[in-house]
């Protein structure tokens, strides 16, 4: 499952959507509620066309209201009727006008006040049942007077009792109970789903546990699933009435929506039914019921954000109630930290640092959620200092890792500087979930204790080390997504000599790369040089790459065929890059990769087994993060056993073809249509309640007649 590819350049374009949906990151324009940008900053993405202005107008406006979810959820939970129904008065007043819920609300209420225990509120609560409660009662619905002369029970029962006859009552399970019906129906009525990549996460690992369970596999990823998504689900909303009248939806969609979010049929229906028939609206608000822990989620994107270059590995300490932290470095879990002196040795004493008369006065940097003394880092030019601190606080010009010859490593750490990790990068500043407080820090992430990486005594020399072995792979990175071949292969060299001895392949297509930059300049001398220096001698030691090799030598024959920037698949190249590079190091990919790459290996094995297409696979771009692009110009170049001679780093991006069919199968599995009628599979799981799979296999066996399958069930 851990090699299965997947595409990175799409991940980072769903995970860049999030972080700018959930304005987890500083200075970014899109929202009225973060930090004015200062101008200096850059955009975490280019600055969008004018014609997208009403896209960024309707993100800001999702995000408040999910905002305002969170909020009235937290107040039920905590109790504070009183307050959610004056946030709903202000800004959804339409879902009061439902008397179900409006009649939910007050008898929680009542159960609140009750819950106090004093006279005055024991008061409130009588005053609460005359003018509020029983009014309500008498046109919410048909059960609802009845319910209502039930709560009255609690006047006189102890909220202690677990043995009295409206224990559910005053059980707190109640509030979180109301406070998801709530979410749900807010969410639906505000339109303030989530954003995709969240949707994508739950939609995926929903499969993946479902997968192993039936294949009786475990999971490689399970420590992770576990905390990430939480068993409990939000109630459905409830349809309304006057919706009973739409007529019946297609069974396609209905066993789709059932078996995409695990709903009964009935509940199918009901879900359609509140979408109006909408499919992908039911879709979404099915999924967006599944809870994620957006702790554990928030710690998985910021780990992968700096991994990828997105945002500033110094994260700043701000009350986000997130630890911050850099890379994989393990982070101070009890809101304490480390301070470090100038000397580079951890110091128990935080106190404020002053510059010297030589130094710029800058505030003191933030490393791993701790405050260095700018004394460490300050040289002439801070801005650059404070920007990439890669230098040793002895040798400020030295900028060594771990088995690296020192000489060697700072010339690719300064070079790095010039080409990769300047004011151009655009990087942005993590912040957090400054704005809600509805997910504290207090759900443990302990995935960095199970990795490499440095616990919170860690000297700032080895947190200079790390962040140097960072920014130089993702200088190397920058350099390749840039078409920068012969840049990338001196810089690996500098780093390593012994490198593309192990990574031949790498080797191979980076060549390949300076081959058709040459070739597209016209200098063919020059090209056909690369071509007896290297890929000549490289496909003689490795007879998989002579079709390659011959593939690519066509680009002289037809120099004009190949848009040198627009068709070579540099990004995939410089991602695989990046892995094989970074474990050279002791980088380990960010664990939000291993669960992607797990739950993308079993979405393609589970429609596999149902013989179907994914309805929602391109709603949630799941297609496009399927789609691995092939690391030579056309796929006749990449033969399909490529990735089988590629050793010692990610297979992520490598995959000549990776997409499944169109109808879902594999190449060499039949599909559905061909065993049996699309209505006979229909039949057969609606009226036995069965997983497509399931129901295909039975009409197999019985020459694809539903009406065969479904009496030798019941005979």
């Amino acid at each position: 499952m851990d090699s299965t590819p997947v595409n990175w350049e799409a991940l980072d374009a769903l995970i860049i959507e999030f972080a700018k949906s959930e304005n987890l990151v500083i200075n970014d324009s899109s929202f009225s509620s973060s930090p004015p940008s200062s101008p200096s900053s850059s955009s975490l993405s280019p600055p969008p066309p004018p014609s997208s202005s009403s896209s960024s107008s309707s993100a800001s406006l999702s995000y408040q209201s999910r905002l305002l979810i969170r909020q009235i959820r937290r107040l039920i939970e905590s109790g504070d009727i009183d307050s959610a129904l004056d946030l709903l008065r202000l800004h959804a007043p339409s879902i009061l006008n439902d008397h179900r819920l409006l009649f939910c609300l007050q008898k929680q209420k009542f159960i609140e006040l009750l819950r106090r225990g004093t006279a005055e509120d024991r008061d409130s609560a009588v005053n609460c049942l005359r003018t509020a409660l029983a009014p309500c009662a008498l046109d919410a619905y048909p059960e609802a007077y009845e319910e209502f002369k039930h709560v009255l029970l609690a006047l006189i029962y102890d909220k202690d009792d677990s043995t009295s006859p409206v224990a559910n009552e005053w059980s707190d399970r109640r509030r979180f109970e109301i406070a998801g019906l709530m979410s749900s129906i807010l969410r639906a009525h505000l339109h303030a789903h989530d954003p995709v990549f969240c949707m994508t996460l739950r939609y995926l690992i929903s499969i993946h546990k479902e997968f192993c369970l039936r294949q009786g596999v475990s999971s490689p990823i399970s420590d992770l699933t576990e905390r990430l998504l939480f068993e409990e689900r939000d109630p459905p909303a409830t349809p309304q009435e006057s919706l009973f009248e739409v007529p019946p939806f297609d069974e396609v969609d209905i066993q789709a929506l059932a078996h995409a979010v695990q709903l009964t049929r009935q509940g199918a229906v009901d879900s359609l039914r509140f979408a109006k028939g909408d499919l992908f609206k039911a879709f979404q608000n099915e999924i967006c019921r599944v809870r994620l822990n957006m702790t554990v989620l928030d710690e998985l994107v910021h780990e992968y954000c700096v991994y990828r270059g997105i945002v500033d590995p110094v994260a700043p300490s701000s009350g986000s109630g997130l630890p911050s932290h850099s890379g994989h470095m393990e982070v101070d879990r009890s809101g304490t930290g480390f301070c470090s002196s100038g000397n580079g040795s951890p110091d128990g004493d935080c106190g404020n640092s002053k510059n010297s008369d030589g130094e710029s006065s800058i505030s003191n940097a933030l490393i791993d959620g701790c405050e260095i003394s700018t004394e460490m880092i300050t040289k002439p030019d801070t801005d650059v200092e404070m920007r990439f601190p890669c230098e040793n606080v002895s040798n400020l010009d030295d900028c060594s890792t771990s088995g690296i010859p020192q000489a060697k490593s700072s010339r690719v750490c300064r070079r790095n500087r010039s080409h990769a990790v300047g004011e151009g990068r655009g990087r942005k500043r993590w912040r957090g979930r400054s704005d809600d407080s509805d997910f504290p820090a207090g759900v443990p992430f302990d995935g960095s204790s199970k990795r490499e990486g440095f616990g919170i005594h860690a000297s700032v020399d080895v947190l200079y080390n790390k962040e140097d072995k960072c920014e130089t792979v993702l200088g190397i990175k920058e350099l390749a997504s840039g078409g920068m071949a012969a840049e990338v292969v001196e810089e690996v060299n500098a780093l390593d000599p012994e490198f593309f001895r192990q990574n031949s392949a790498l080797l191979f297509q980076l060549k390949q790369v300076e081959f058709l930059k040459l070739v597209d300049s016209g200098d063919h001398s020059g090209a056909l040089k690369v071509a007896c220096s290297y890929l000549g001698p490289l496909a003689a030691n490795d007879p998989g790459l002579l079709k390659p090799l011959k593939e690519t030598l066509l680009a002289l024959l037809r120099p004009n065929e190949v848009a040198f920037r627009k068709d070579l698949p540099l990004d995939a190249l410089a991602s695989s890059l990046q892995v094989a590079i970074g474990r050279r190091l002791g980088i380990q990919e960010p664990q939000l990769m291993r669960v992607m790459q797990a739950t993308i290996h079993t979405h393609n094995e589970w429609f596999k087994v149902q013989m179907c297409k994914d309805r929602f696979e391109s709603f949630l771009k799941v297609d496009a993060l399927k789609e691995v692009k092939s690391m030579l110009v056309a796929n006749t170049v990449y033969g399909s056993n490529m990735d089988t001679h590629i050793h010692g780093f990610s297979q992520d991006t490598v995959s000549s073809s990776t997409r499944l069919p169109e109808d879902g199968a594999s190449p060499n599995q039949v599909s559905s249509q061909e065993v049996c009628d699309e209505g006979a599979i229909l039949k057969v799981m609606e009226f036995l309640a069965l997983p497509r799979a399931d129901a295909i296999h039975l009409l197999a066996q019985y020459n694809g007649n539903a009406e065969t399958v479904i009496q030798q069930i019941f005979a």
